[in-house]
This record gives C-alpha cells, structure tokens and sequence, in this order.
C-alpha cells in the first residue's frame, strides 16, 4: 500500500544557501525511498523543531573553531550563521527527543553540539588516513562492530566518499565512534540511547543506489515515526532492522 504524504514523518534538512539547491532534492529523495518526506532549512528561513518529526543536519562549510574554544589554524571557509543556527537546532533535536542523522558537516556539527571538538587538519594528524576528496565510493571505512552501525548497514567494510578536511577529535556527551578509516581518523559517531542520533563524515545521499545506505536513511525515518508516537526510537530501528532480515 503507498503510504500517504501526510502520514510520513517529517525531516528537516538543513542545507547550504550556495549549495542547497543541489544537495537538498537528492536527501529528500533517499528520505522518500525511506518512507520519510524532507524540508528545507537553512538560514533565513523558518526552522522550528517542534513542527517536525527529525532532524538532519546536512554537509558544507567547515564549523568554526569558535563554537568548541579553539582558534582557526588553516585556512577555511566558515559559516558562522549556520553554524549557530545548526547547533541550536541539535541541542533543541535532542532535548525535544527528536531523532538526528549528521552528513559529513553534519556529522562534526552533532559532536560539537554535544560538547565535543575537531580537528581542524585532520589529515595532517591522521597520516596514514587516504586523502579522497569525491563523491564516488573510493574511501574505504572500517564499521566498529557492536554499533548500531553496524546493525543498520552491516558489519562489512564499507566505501564511501569524502568531501571533508574537519573530522570528529574530542566526542561529544553520550556519542561513540561507530566507524574509522584505516588512520584511525572518526567517520561516524552514534549516540547509545534515545533520541537516536547517527552522524557519518561521508554523504549517503549521493550513494542512494547503495542498499546499505539506504538503510541509514531508514533507521531516521523509523526513529522519527517511533518518536512521533512517543515510543522508543532505538528500539523501533531494531524492529525495523528484525524485519528486513525475514
């Protein structure tokens, strides 16, 4: 039975004023593949958390130091409206109890949110980490295993692809690392209780041929769908993942 628009969760998107236009329809298409439906926020637009089911904070500029006590050391390319924009809406996310997926950007913004840092140079700490910068699948990454992770896209390696200089160093309040590259360089952090909260360095929205990352998408779409009922949103991903697998 086709599920009716109004009976999909909702998931805003927070994109990029340059680049949202893109990125925007491709997340809101792997959210529809999931059962989910997408808005768009962003900076000078509406964002109010309350009136929707989840929550992603899409990829872009790197976050400013600022927002976790550090000082700019290489050059980049800062949004600090979004940045306090995103962070507001993480902490707002996880204390309304509404489930959270980090792309890339996304990704370092749920660390930071939660109290933790970056790396500002991360391949120039991570030298034996391969520097990609593509949105094909030719960075190899090693999922953690005992993670949700690994229960939601499989335990197997995995390749991804990687637009990304920043990466998660000190872990925010309640976060884990769910998967790393062969330097032992963060590419996903994952929050062990609810609201669910998953965020992946790479962008799953660009690989939605990929049945594993279709899942990602599928678990914050069952999250979200679980909370809107105020039930266990960890718990309703395990059940969605239980009835793949039969």
């Amino acid at each position: 039975m086709w599920q009716r628009r109004q009976d999909r969760p909702l998931i805003a998107v927070t994109t990029s004023a340059r680049s949202g236009w893109r990125v925007f329809p491709l997340v809101a298409f792997s959210l529809w593949l999931a059962g989910g439906r997408g808005v768009r926020w962003g900076t000078g637009r509406s964002a109010d958390i309350d009136g929707v089911d989840g929550l992603i904070i899409g990829g872009g500029d790197d976050i400013s130091p600022d927002l976790y006590g550090m000082q700019l050391v290489t050059s980049a390319r800062l949004d600090p409206e979004r940045d306090a924009l995103e962070r507001r809406l993480v902490e707002a996310a996880i204390a309304r109890g509404k489930p959270v997926l980090g792309i890339c950007r996304g990704a370092q913004m749920l660390n930071v949110a939660l109290g933790g840092t970056l790396d500002q140079d991360a391949y120039g700490t991570y030298t034996a980490s391969k520097r990609v910068w593509t949105i094909l699948p030719r960075k190899a990454v090693t999922v953690c295993p005992g993670t949700r992770l690994a229960e939601i896209a499989g335990p197997d390696a995995m390749r991804v692809n990687a637009l990304h200089s920043q990466a998660v160093a000190r872990l925010g309040d309640d976060l884990v690392v769910a998967a790393h590259d062969r330097g032992g360089m963060v590419q996903a952090v994952e929050r062990r209780r609810d609201p669910f909260a998953l965020g992946v360095q790479w962008h799953p929205e660009h690989l939605f041929y990929a049945r594993r990352q279709r899942a990602i998408f599928a678990a914050l779409v069952a999250a979200a769908a679980a909370g809107r009922r105020s039930h266990g949103q960890l718990s309703a991903v395990d059940t969605m993942l239980e009835k793949t697998t039969l």
